[in-house]
């Protein structure tokens, strides 16, 4: 059964609260709320304090006046069949939001989208958290391994408008992805044509091929190691797996790479502790449709990613 508040409620801060994290007040004033809505609102604007807007870090002070807004709790049954905790975690996830776009960090090991055996992904999810946006679409894709920004359109006009800065190479996609060996810094550019082939289990693997489509990734040292290389990787065009797959042809796979990766390294960075391809989306620059602003986001690294270059650096001879 879905409950809501009827009203929108003022409420005043005595000395018992004050000190208390605007988030974890709303946590003790609205039980049964999902913390993920909590956020929501407040991200939004919808929570005041003295009429003004806050951020979930604001520490309360006596006499505050709180607007807290009237709070629909949505009925379990309206989310996929897929644990509540994982989808609700998504909303912690957001860089941005506005009413034009989403940028997400988007965690490694979550499709963006469901299919080929899974019942959702990312967009299921942001749809099933955001039951009042009539129009939600992914703008780009990322590998299910792969973490970092990604974005998704909120309209139709502004599907379209980052649509044509993707097929005018506009928009700017920057990964970061540890290699095996020593990158060689007088290889900025990879060029090599991509065939994608889908076997017959659905596994999609792509080659470099003469009959392929054009691909061109550049790339940057960011940091050296003793057995690897920190490399940022910014893909020119938008292939499927591209990255994985020019770093791999160059002679330096990333890190834990299941399809393109290589076993004697792959072991070293297991043993080290990573669980993971070593593949993050850390910058995206884009022109926003409506502000008509540039902006530039960035996604922090994963800290699992950070703990093993932690243990690489003080590793390194």
């Amino acid at each position: 059964m879905n409950t809501s508040t009827q009203q929108v409620r003022l409420l005043v801060i005595d000395a018992e609260q004050e000190g208390q994290r605007i988030d974890n007040y709303l946590k003790t004033q609205l039980k049964g709320v999902p913390k993920s809505l909590i956020y929501r609102i407040l991200r939004k604007g919808e929570v005041r304090v003295n009429k003004k807007r806050i951020k979930p870090e604001y520490k309360l002070i006596a006499g505050d006046e709180v607007r807290v807004p009237p709070v629909r709790v949505a009925e379990p049954n309206e989310l996929p069949s897929a644990k509540l905790s994982s989808i609700q975690a998504l909303e912690a996830m957001i860089l941005f939001e506005d009413d034009a776009l989403i940028v997400l960090n988007k965690p490694a090991g979550m499709a963006v989208h469901g299919g080929s055996g899974l019942s959702f992904g990312v967009i299921e999810a942001l749809r099933s958290l955001r039951p009042e946006s009539r129009f939600m679409e992914l703008v780009h894709r990322l590998d299910r391994d792969t973490s970092g920004c990604l974005l998704i359109a909120k309209k139709r006009s502004v599907l379209k408008s980052l649509h044509e800065q993707l097929r005018l190479k506009t928009m700017r996609k920057q990964y970061s992805a540890l290699v095996r060996g020593q990158w060689q810094a007088h290889v900025k550019v990879v060029n090599a044509p991509l065939l994608k082939n889908v076997l017959q289990s659905g596994e999609r693997i792509v080659r470099v091929n003469p009959e392929g489509k054009p691909s061109e990734t550049r790339f940057h040292i960011l940091k050296r190691f003793a057995e690897a290389t920190l490399v940022e990787a910014s893909p020119i065009t938008g292939r499927t797996h591209q990255i994985r797959v020019h770093t791999a042809h160059a002679g330096h796979p990333i890190a834990c790479d299941d399809k393109y990766g290589e076993a004697t390294f792959d072991g070293k960075m297991r043993g080290l502790g990573l669980q993971r391809l070593f593949l993050h989306a850390s910058r995206l620059t884009f022109r926003h449709p409506v502000e008509q602003k540039d902006m530039t986001m960035e996604a922090p690294l994963d800290p699992h990613l950070q703990a093993l270059l932690n243990k690489l650096d003080s590793d390194k001879s």
